[in-house]
């Protein structure tokens, strides 16, 4: 049987898609945890073994290689992202932007309020940029150098930075997601935003109270003033540390993104910036600073920590999240362009009656398509197109339905190793998904309280004239 010759292909059934999907899950969970193998090498094997069952239906090689392309495609974006938050981070790094937040931080924060407080400068920035990408690249950043001098560990830094990063990522009008899954679902921006306010603030008050809860017992243990004097002397002998120079560039990312410039053109704008910056401000070497753009380097504080933070950043060192993320998304593309994600939502969509089970099984579906395809813009797509129908036939809005798609993708895609998102933050964090995801608390609760409010009958919003065609 030839690989290219012409063929019409069938339409996999519920069986096959649950038995194809169910592989790929036990050959992640059981390669990654059970045997140590690299998740690279797993999702080349999962690629292998869809490309096998999609060739059963009737696809050609050149069919399966084109709907890995055109998944690719719509994932240029987020690709762009990846290599210019390498570049922003190592930029920042010399310009002593992160410096400067380190310092002052430092001086403003005590252990006692440090996740509590941290956990809302995160909410604003990702709301005042709509990216939880670029949060997490720089405030992020920032507070796992304040935690570790505070001594708190690092995955619980890790995961309040998280959640403040999703917030905005979920709420802000600028964001993609949230216009991504408006659009999806057929509902106005707004109306979408405020749907999700039900859900969203009580969830994102009770992170908050755990937070403060956790914090407490982080402020009674003695604070080692030593080492943070030291630090806040190494950093004011490497870099000038003008907070009206040094910010500037975390400034225009703000104002920009604010302002709904394109992510790629705001980016590149404060690299530029940082890069000047670095030169003319800091006395760098230009040649240093140029190539630090691709791979920086540890500093010489003579603080190791330390060093090795001002050292991150640089396009290389997004390389093992970028080609993570190109395998996932390829092999997403597969999933759905052949039909198996559809067939095994649908057979479940069909034994769905009770509303409260409708917003369950929708948040269950995000999570697993994030945990198949590998990002959530694919997953908010392809669910409110597979859940619409069945939303209208319970007389439920679409701005609901935006809502808890993104209560199932957008929230969850960050604590799946695997995704662009989850290989992203591990990447620019230092710490693994599995190790921050216990207290990314935000993310999870979202779930149990829109569950819990919809057997309530409480956020279950009526169809009014805010649907748009």
């Amino acid at each position: 049987m030839s690989l290219t010759s012409p063929k019409s292909p069938r339409s996999p059934g519920f069986l096959q898609s649950m038995i194809c999907f169910g592989v790929i899950v036990l050959t992640i969970a059981g390669g990654l945890f059970g045997l140590g193998i690299s998740l690279h090498a797993l999702m080349f094997l999962c690629l292998l073994w869809v490309g096998l069952n999609a060739f059963s239906l009737g696809y050609r090689y050149v069919q399966i290689r084109e709907l890995m392309t055109h998944a690719l495609s719509r994932a240029m974006p987020a690709i762009y992202i990846f290599i210019l938050i390498g570049m922003v981070i190592a930029s920042f790094m010399h310009s002593g932007t992160i410096a400067t937040l380190i310092y002052y931080g430092l001086s403003w924060l005590s252990p006692s309020l440090f996740l509590a407080v941290g956990l809302l400068l995160c909410a604003l920035m990702s709301v005042a940029t709509g990216t939880s990408w670029g949060t997490v690249g720089t405030l992020g950043v920032v507070f796992m150098g304040i935690g570790a001098a505070m001594n708190i560990p690092l995955p619980l830094v890790a995961g309040m930075v998280v959640c403040g990063a999703t917030f905005g990522d979920k709420m802000s009008p600028i964001s993609d997601t949230t216009n991504l899954a408006a659009m999806s679902a057929g509902t106005d921006l707004y109306r979408h935003i405020y749907a999700m306010l039900f859900t969203t603030l009580p969830t994102f008050a009770l992170t908050f109270l755990i937070f403060l809860v956790i914090g407490f017992n982080y402020g009674e243990q003695a604070l080692n003033l030593a080492d943070i004097t030291a630090m806040q002397v190494a950093l004011a002998s490497q870099y000038s540390l003008a907070p009206l120079i040094t910010l500037l560039p975390l400034i225009v990312l703000a104002v920009m993104s604010i302002k709904r410039v394109p992510a790629e053109v705001t980016m590149s704008c404060s690299i530029i910036l940082a890069v000047i910056i670095a030169i003319v401000y800091q006395g760098s070497n230009p040649i240093m600073v140029l190539n630090a753009l691709w791979e920086n380097s540890p500093q010489t504080t003579g603080i190791a920590n330390l060093d090795a933070l001002l050292g991150r950043g640089g396009i290389s060192s997004m390389s093992w999240t970028l080609l993570l993320a190109l395998m996932a998304i390829a092999l997403g593309g597969v999933l759905h362009g052949a039909g198996f994600l559809d067939a095994l939502l649908a057979g479940i969509i069909k034994r769905v009656q009770r509303t409260a089970t409708l917003i369950g099984t929708t948040i269950v579906s995000g999570f697993l398509s994030n945990i198949a395809m590998g990002e959530a813009y694919i997953s908010i797509i392809l669910n409110c197109q597979l859940f619409k129908p069945k939303y209208q036939q319970h007389n439920i809005e679409p701005a609901v339905l935006s809502r808890t798609v993104e209560e199932g993708a957008t929230m969850t895609t960050g604590l799946i190793p695997w995704t662009t998102a989850g290989a992203f933050y591990t990447a620019t964090l230092g710490v693994d998904v599995l190790d921050f995801a216990p207290y990314a608390f935000f993310n999870y609760l979202n779930a149990l309280i829109a569950v819990a409010m919809a057997i309530f009958g409480i956020g279950l919003l009526k169809p009014k004239q805010h649907t748009v065609s």
